[in-house]
C-alpha cells in the first residue's frame, strides 16, 4: 500500500471522528438546552396556577394555543 494512500486514510479517519464527536457534543447541548426548557416552562405553570387556583384551564388553554400557533 503507498505512502499517500495510508496517510489519506488516516486524514479521512481523523476527520470523520472528529464530526461525530462534534455531532455527539451538539446533541448533548440541545438536549441540555431542551431539559432547562422544559423544567423552565413547568415553573411557570405552576406559578400560574398556584396564582389562579386549580381549575382554571391554565394547561388546557395553553395546550390548545401552543398546537395552534407553533409549528410541528
Amino acid at each position: 500500500m503507498s505512502t499517500g494512500l495510508t496517510h489519506y486514510r488516516g486524514l479521512l479517519a481523523d476527520i470523520k471522528t472528529r464530526v461525530r464527536q462534534a455531532q455527539h457534543k451538539a446533541a448533548l447541548s440541545a438536549n441540555a438546552e431542551m431539559i432547562c426548557l422544559y423544567w423552565d416552562i413547568g415553573r411557570l405553570i405552576d406559578a400560574r396556577q398556584k396564582h389562579k387556583g386549580w381549575g382554571a384551564g391554565v394547561i388546557p388553554r395553553l395546550a390548545a394555543d401552543l398546537k395552534n400557533e407553533l409549528p410541528e
